[in-house]
């Protein structure tokens, strides 16, 4: 006896869809028409994300928006996202289950709080690196002062506990370029490991086009995923997933099934294939 591969009931399990956000769900205007993405006229985009002054950011294609539809429909769908606690809440989507925010550093449950467990763990990972995030801040700044003024940095922080108090503690560095030259961003990454010692021991440097983050190795989207995966999400339930960039990969193949945007970095890392004619 096998089971029905169709099971027409309302109660069928619904997968567990966990998505990157920026440039995978939605994009900036500029973006759109750089990549020349498909259902993107003026009339069929719809506000995804608004900036700090309330002004419309990025849009989702037609085409996007009817995917994401469908994910709220038939999956149980787990923003995964460096955005943090802040930033999230200038994405206009409804999200109802967990989150993964700040490039993995904080986990929200679907009631809205932050996973405790989660909080203590990431606050022992972050509470000896403290000195050296200070540190590289204030190098970094100094490097801004003397610089062009083209880079703008912004410390990521937020509040963690050891179990009986909670502390304000910095969690990753990002830089973007006033004039998004990205082979500016580029030869920075390059520059940093010389700031510190044992910098490449305690930290990573990720780059996409015009954001430079400069990470604890313990704060990473796939720590996070994996702990979701372990602890928290029913493992009867199959999983899927989309990214578009190099660190969506490690958290994407944890999952049983994954994929990515025909565009962003990710995609370009592919070699283009070509097939002779038959």
């Amino acid at each position: 006896m096998t089971i029905p591969f169709f099971q027409p009931n309302s109660d069928i399990l619904k997968p567990y869809a966990l998505m990157d956000l920026d440039d995978t769900l939605f994009q900036t205007k500029r973006k759109i028409d750089a990549w020349d993405l498909a259902t993107a006229e003026a009339e069929n985009l719809v506000c995804a994300t608004v900036n700090k002054q309330n002004e419309l950011l990025s849009f989702m294609t037609q085409r996007q928006a009817v995917f994401f539809n469908w994910l709220l429909a038939s999956t149980e769908l787990i923003a995964v996202t460096a955005r943090d606690t802040t930033e999230i809440k200038r994405v206009l989507l409804p999200f109802d289950s967990w989150q993964v925010l700040t490039h993995g550093a904080v986990i929200i449950m679907p009631d809205g709080k932050k996973l405790n467990d989660w909080q203590q763990h990431i606050y022992k990972q972050l509470a000896p690196l403290q000195d050296r995030l200070n540190q590289l801040t204030g190098l970094i700044n100094n490097y801004y002062e003397n610089s062009n003024n083209d880079l703008v940095f912004t410390p990521h922080i937020d509040s963690f506990n050891d179990g009986c108090n909670a502390k304000v503690l910095n969690i990753y560095l990002a830089i973007k370029h006033a004039q998004k030259d990205h082979q500016a961003l580029a030869d920075l990454a390059q520059q940093l490991p010389t700031l510190i010692a044992d910098f490449d021991k305690h930290f990573y440097v990720h780059v996409n086009a015009n954001n430079l983050a400069i990470l604890p190795h313990s704060i990473h989207k796939r720590h996070a995923v994996q702990f979701l995966l372990d602890k928290c999400l029913d493992k009867q339930r199959p999983s899927f997933g989309f990214g578009d960039s190099l660190a969506d990969l490690p958290f994407l193949q944890l999952l049983d099934w994954y994929g990515m945007p025909n565009h962003g970095q990710l995609h370009s890392t592919l070699p283009a294939q070509r097939h002779s004619q038959l």
